[in-house]
């Protein structure tokens, strides 16, 4: 049986208005064109799929293109088709693809990003394609909440080899982020009778955010050189850490505050979030252990695929205690709501082994450029003291006193980019005024690492 005519071609949405129709069709794809919703080089539908489609005359569609050939707007050849001529387009302001690229720094230190030129395309590639071959059909449909079982299964192996943490499938929650996963902690709090939590003097203003978005005040602890201190909780209904790699000050939180703030959640009831940032990325001795291990029944534990493979795949777990995950699961929604191919492609890549291969050898890049980062600074710029370098992404450079924001002003119109301390500060944190820049040095690629770390140490004092 033939096909109709009415299935070829491409779909083109047109509304002809005005006095006719073959008039009215030619405004409608004048306009298109003008503004760019018909690209250049675009291929239109044959006069006849059109016609069929618009349920007009054929002779009208052929008239139509006709004038805007004949003015300029299409092309037609013999064999090709129609198709829009090749001219400039008017873009509405501020659109345009790679707008904010070309307005970027040239070269960018700020934290918390990886390297995302080191993404491993072809291993995540054969991951994909081994996950979907062997995905049953149900898969791609409205999945459980919690995520699929292939990645939770995944992760509860990993997670108990690699940061000690202690739980099964039933108790994992995928999220799209670890600000997706607090925003849905805030909810479980609140519809539990919470009315504060406390975080750390120094952190991610969008994590804070999250939790006061669900109507919890966020009060900051003290903190000093053995990190947050717990001695100030009371009856807040949960505290945010991220105990193995303090963002941004990294420094570890003390043997003796893990065990303080492990004991205040089980005499109160309280929850402890554990943002596990940095964990993976360990250099001078082995990562510290997830303080969920110390008791799976109190804490929280927040883990994201952002920094050892991107934040584009929007992919982040929270291990829950038993009474929580039920809450967290109905918090979040009757259906998954995070990709399932790449949750099942995760699982297949850390199944495989690809995972630990990748992590272990982006470690050891990383580390390299944070001894390369440290030897320079020594050498051009001796007065900045770099801390908080056992683990992570970033380093923190102590400044002299009063030029954070002379430094980062500086930077910023040399085309260097970073953050100072300060922009990590809370509010109404009471711990000293420190001077520093937090420096990333995960975003610079292999290729532009060297220039980079050149402009960073021209602009230190």
């Amino acid at each position: 049986m033939p096909k109709s005519w009415a299935t070829l071609g491409v779909d083109l949405h047109l509304e002809p208005t005005g006095p006719g129709l073959r008039r009215g069709l030619t405004d409608a794809l004048r306009e298109a064109v003008r503004t760019g919703r018909l690209a250049p080089g675009t291929r239109l539908p044959s006069s006849r799929t059109l016609a069929v489609d618009l349920g007009l005359a054929r002779n009208t569609v052929a008239d139509a293109y006709a004038d805007l050939v004949a003015e300029g707007w299409l092309t037609a050849k013999q064999g090709s088709g129609t198709r829009v001529a090749d001219r400039a387009v008017v873009l509405p302001s501020g659109t345009g693809p790679g707008r904010r690229e070309q307005h970027g720094p040239a070269h960018d230190f700020r934290p918390g990003h990886p390297d995302l030129t080191a993404f491993p395309r072809t291993e995540w590639l054969k991951a994909t394609r081994r996950a979907l071959l062997a995905a049953p059909h149900h898969a791609l449909g409205y999945g459980d909440p919690r995520g699929r079982v292939e990645l939770r299964t995944a992760l509860a192996g990993y997670l108990a080899r690699a940061r000690g943490v202690r739980t099964d499938p039933d108790r994992i929650l995928i999220t799209a982020g670890c600000a997706h996963a607090l925003r849905l902690l805030g909810t479980v709090l609140r519809a539990r009778g919470a009315r504060s939590v406390a975080v750390e003097s120094y952190g991610l203003d969008v994590h804070w955010n999250q939790l006061t978005a669900a109507g919890l005040h966020a009060a900051p602890l003290p903190f000093d050189e053995r990190g947050t201190d717990p001695t100030e909780l009371t009856d807040q209904g949960a505290v945010l850490l991220t105990p193995a790699h303090q963002f941004p000050m990294g420094v570890p939180l003390h043997r003796d505050r893990r065990t303080a703030v492990v004991d205040w959640a089980r005499r109160t009831g309280g929850l402890v979030l554990e943002d596990d940032y940095d964990g993976e990325f360990r250099y001078d001795r082995q990562p510290v252990g997830a303080l969920q291990g110390l008791d799976p029944d109190r804490v929280v534990y927040l883990g994201t695929a952002s920094k050892s493979l991107a934040p584009g795949l929007r992919l982040a777990w929270a291990v829950l205690p038993p009474g929580v995950a039920d809450e967290a699961a109905e918090a979040k929604g009757k259906v998954d709501t995070c990709g399932v191919l790449d949750q099942l492609t995760l699982a297949e890549f850390i199944t495989s082994g690809a995972y630990d291969r990748h992590v272990r050898a982006s470690r050891l890049r990383y580390r390299r450029r944070r001894d390369a980062l440290v030897t320079a600074l020594a050498h051009h710029a001796p007065d900045v003291h770099v801390t908080g370098i056992a683990a992570g992404l970033h380093a923190v450079l102590r400044l002299p006193p009063d030029t954070e924001q002379s430094v980062t002003q500086s930077a910023s119109w040399q085309g260097v980019a970073f953050h100072g301390l300060s922009y990590f500060r809370h509010p109404q944190a009471v711990t000293e005024h420190l001077d520093a820049a937090v420096v990333g040095y995960g975003t610079p690629s292999d290729r532009g690492w060297t220039g980079a770390l050149e402009a960073l140490c021209r602009v230190m004092p």
